[in-house]
């Protein structure tokens, strides 16, 4: 269970910087703050909700991290393409 509610809240954190991501040049300071910045707030939940350092925790929470960076990109995406279809 600990891991279900770590993955989720690593998963609901990235989406804002998988956004802002989205909106930078690919390789530029903004856009490498955008992947690492939060980092040490996964750290943060990871002793919060005392999951350990077990391999498959690395797992889970780095697909987490991964798919909301992901997530955040598509959701900038759609709502850009949204805009230019309303002009």
């Amino acid at each position: 269970m600990k891991l279900l509610v770590g993955s989720a809240l690593v998963f609901v954190l990235n989406l804002p910087f998988g956004y802002w991501r989205a909106r930078t040049k690919r390789f530029s300071v903004p856009w490498v703050l955008a992947i690492h910045l939060p980092v040490p707030f996964v750290v943060f939940i990871r002793l919060l909700t005392g999951l350990g350092w077990q391999f498959v925790t690395f797992l889970f929470l780095a697909g987490s991290f991964l798919s909301g960076q992901w997530v955040g990109g598509r959701l900038h995406d759609l709502r850009q393409n949204q805009e230019s279809s309303r002009d």
